[in-house]
């Protein structure tokens, strides 16, 4: 009967449950019709275990690391490097909007950070300049889903946690994926600026006044070098790297910008706190989800499934990604990775497919997930900010979407694209 705890699941989202009371109640109601009564007790326990994790606390350090950074004016200096670099092509301000989120992304992890950051900075800027409002919040939607792909990335924290990968591998391996996301959205933006003939964002800049630019975004651009560079070089864990990068935040804010003022700490704190928490509640409810996956006999089930589909791994894997592409859309990328992680994972392990390789497969796909209808969760934040309809910001990212799913194929079919610097460092083999 505990088969049926997925199914239960979606039928609980459709009908409007938050996800967190979904991951509790649909196991806890097959528990209790099955009359295994003493497992509710194990089931709801694990929602605290699931929270109570030494690598976890990374995530809510990271997220005030953000919150820091962004209240700091630290996020306007990397737009104002970014446009002294790209703000005198065509489609300027949308190719600013992408590279800023690639260099954010070294900063926050996050994607819904990105989108609320920096669209309500660039969104306002891309709508004066002749931009229509959709479009705007289309592109700052899709190249937010580049946050958790470039480390650090919360998600990949929690891939490392649940299947016992190294936190290290996996930060580097997403590395390039998430340059190929930004770049082959730029060359999107580039073929429809030449189309509908977008506006020049600024003039071409001199090398001087690009020079000033880096300067000013130089200690924010440092922040990725020094929370990747302690942990290969093994001086910190991506949790001490974590708080790190808060020391860091607060050290610019105060001493070096001087932006950030004692009275800004409550809401900065406040803001962090319910994020983390949010965040770190779905991660507890997943993992109790996760006690009666094992309990059902579920990854067996789906790996017999599976090989009698196809032994080919090839076609294994295209059936995984268009699986997790649907699973993208309606549910959350932590908790997605935690449920079907461990059912999924050792059946390509023994396929013989790198288990660093299978992890950003599945974490560039759910994180890609995050900006797909109907449910995309920076989609309902990119319309907060800009005001303009989920369904219009919908059809104007289409275009966008299709890029990034030809990034997730070539990552799939083509390992040595997030392999190769995790092998050259030493993480993997």
């Amino acid at each position: 009967m505990l088969i049926w705890f997925l199914p239960v699941f979606l039928v609980f989202l459709m009908i409007g449950l938050p996800v967190f009371f979904g991951l509790i109640a649909a196991p806890g109601l097959l528990l209790w019709l099955s009359g295994q009564e003493r497992d509710i007790t194990l089931l709801y326990r694990n929602v605290y275990n699931g929270m109570d994790s030494f690598p976890l606390m990374a995530i809510p350090f990271f997220m005030l690391a953000g919150e820091l950074m962004n209240r700091g004016g630290i996020t306007m200096r990397l737009v104002e490097f970014s446009q002294a670099l790209m703000g005198h092509l065509r489609g300027g301000l949308a190719h600013v909007n992408i590279l800023s989120s690639m260099l954010f992304a070294g900063l926050s992890g996050s994607a819904v950070a990105d989108t609320s950051a920096l669209g309500s900075m660039l969104i306002p800027a891309m709508e004066k300049q002749g931009y229509t409002r959709r479009f705007a919040a289309a592109i700052t939607a899709a190249s937010s889903v580049i946050g958790p792909i470039i480390p650090p990335s919360g998600i990949m924290i929690i891939y490392a946690y649940v299947m016992g990968e190294s936190v290290a591998a996996l930060f580097l391996a997403g590395i390039v994926p998430g340059i190929l996301v930004g770049v082959g959205l730029m060359l999107v933006v580039k073929l429809m600026a030449d189309k509908y003939d977008f506006p020049v964002a600024s003039r071409k800049t001199t090398w001087g006044e690009r020079g000033q630019a880096s300067l000013k975004a130089f200690f924010p651009l440092m922040t990725p070098v020094i929370i990747l560079g302690g942990i290969l070089a093994g001086v910190f864990t991506p949790t001490e790297a974590a708080a790190v990068a808060v020391a860091y935040a607060l050290f610019i804010g105060f001493f070096v910008m001087r932006s950030l003022k004692l009275s800004d700490l409550p809401g900065i704190l406040e803001r962090a706190g319910i994020t983390s928490a949010v965040v770190l509640l779905l991660v507890g409810a997943a993992m109790a989800f996760k006690t009666v996956v094992s309990l059902s006999y579920a990854p067996q089930i789906m790996a017999d499934f599976m090989l009698s589909l196809s032994e080919n791994p090839l076609i294994l894997l295209l059936l995984i990604n268009l699986l997790l592409f649907v699973v993208g859309m309606f549910l959350d990328a932590g908790p997605a990775i935690i449920i079907l992680g461990p059912i999924l994972g050792p059946i390509f392990v023994d396929l013989g497919v790198d288990p660093i390789h299978f992890a950003i497969i599945m974490s560039v796909n759910l994180t890609v997930g995050l900006a797909t209808p109907p449910m995309g969760l920076v989609l309902f934040v990119a319309s907060s900010v800009s005001g303009e309809r989920v369904e219009n910001i919908a059809r104007a990212i289409l275009p966008f979407l299709a890029v990034e799913i030809l990034v997730i194929f070539l990552i799939t079919y083509f390992p040595a694209i997030s392999m190769t610097i995790p092998r050259l460092t030493g993480f993997a083999n």
